[in-house]
């Protein structure tokens, strides 16, 4: 008992390395596949219309992900879920070029962030099982640099490798990582209780979904509120952001692929600082988040201004990945904050379930947004600012009105 109260035991250790393998592999994949296929259509439509089906399956099967992770050994999905992943990969590498490029990508991209969604809940349930309850706005704060450090260093490794040698070497590395991240948790212990069942799969969901509804409802009818403001803030602003930056670096600002990968790099290592929530959490009062979504919309708008005055490009890709950096870096102090708020607020037999939920109803507006977001770069390709000037000002709205529901949050 006296290991699982420090924070750095071994399974704990051995969850953070595979989640850097892994989602190092996930990064590279992330940055390549969507860039790949703008480059090769020019279309940020299609690009929108692509990305946004790419998110469907990561909404549905987070829900989905979460009922699992609550019934089953989270050690096994992680292993299982890895393993499928190097094998799709292995199977759209040997389908490039013998199969259109459009519906392979639309299905390939579906399957990993499909996988994605169902993977993260299991993580996401395992870290109360493996960390002191005192400790885990620390803990969180790790897992969620991890992420952040992967996507750091993936883009800007990936950047240079897709600009001199195409995309066949990323495949490659990508299913190296995510083996050998499957093989390493293997030998991961991660406490689990079998749960009786004894009704079909289905009516355990429903059951199961039902009991999370329930709590919600009568227990933390705030959270709704909460899932439902991040919901709308993603459809405004995360997705703008999705869909926009690779389109103003590659098609407006015309820079190359290595400039690309690093303002991915800058975004997450804005996201790395964000560990600084660890340190400043006790000081960073619930009812004030709402600046950190302010911050985030502000951000959008100065990017939007360096467009409209039509600075040097350079000057303009410099102001857009500067406040990228800033935007993620405040999105994920204020991520780290809300999952240790519901996760020590939720009975331990429903974490997974709430997590998902979180997860699954915040990302329901990104999908929409980007498709609306994808026809509106389109249209407004030569007036890119106009897009971004709108996408700001909406969100500075929402931030704004946010404030009365996080004075409503209790710690």
């Amino acid at each position: 008992m006296q290991a699982e109260k420090k924070l750095f035991n071994r399974d704990f250790i051995l969850v953070v390395i595979g989640q850097i393998i892994s989602l190092f592999g996930n990064a590279i994949l992330r940055f390549a596949l969507p860039y790949y296929l703008l480059k090769e259509t020019g279309s940020s439509a299609l690009f929108g219309i692509v990305t946004a089906c790419s998110f469907l399956p990561m909404v549905i099967l987070s829900l989905v992900g979460g009922i699992i992770a609550d019934r089953t050994n989270k050690r096994n999905i992680m292993v299982i879920l890895d393993f499928v992943t190097a094998i799709i990969i292995l199977v759209f590498y040997l389908s490039l070029g013998k199969i259109p490029i459009i519906p392979l990508f639309i299905v390939a991209l579906m399957l990993l962030y499909g996988i994605s969604g169902a993977y993260q809940p299991a993580v996401q349930a395992s870290i109360p099982l493996l960390v002191s309850s005192d400790k885990l706005t620390v803990g969180n704060a790790i897992i969620n640099q991890v992420n952040t450090l992967a996507n750091f260093i993936g883009p800007a490794i990936s950047g240079v490798v897709f600009q001199f040698y195409g995309i066949n070497p990323i495949l490659i590395v990508s299913i190296i990582c995510f083996t050998f991240s499957a093989i390493m948790e293997i030998f991961i212990h991660i406490p689990h209780q079998k749960r009786p069942r004894e009704v079909g799969v289905i009516a355990v969901a429903k059951n199961d979904l039902k009991d999370s509804y329930t709590f919600l409802k009568k227990e933390k009818p705030i959270f709704i509120s909460v899932i439902f403001l991040v919901c709308i803030f993603n459809l405004v602003l995360s997705a703008v952001l999705i869909v926009g930056l690779p389109i103003l670096i590659s098609e407006v600002l015309k820079m190359p692929d290595t400039l690309y990968g690093f303002s991915q790099s800058a975004l997450s290592l804005g996201g790395l600082c964000g560990i600084l929530t660890a340190l400043v959490a006790s000081k960073l009062k619930l009812k004030n988040l709402y600046t950190l979504l302010l911050i985030c919309s502000v951000s959008v708008l100065l990017m939007g201004i360096s467009l409209f005055l039509e600075l040097p490009a350079i000057v303009s890709y410099w102001v857009v990945t500067v406040m990228c950096f800033v935007a993620m870096g405040v999105s994920t102090m204020f991520v780290v904050q809300i999952y240790t708020l519901v996760q020590t607020q939720t009975p331990p037999q429903l974490v997974g379930k709430i997590m998902a939920t979180l997860v699954a109803v915040a990302m329901c507006g990104q999908p929409i947004g980007q498709m609306v977001y994808g026809i509106l770069f389109d249209v407004f390709i030569q007036e890119t600012w106009v897009v971004m000037f709108v996408a700001s000002i909406a969100s500075i709205m929402i931030s704004i009105y946010s404030k009365r529901i996080f004075q409503k949050l209790e710690i």
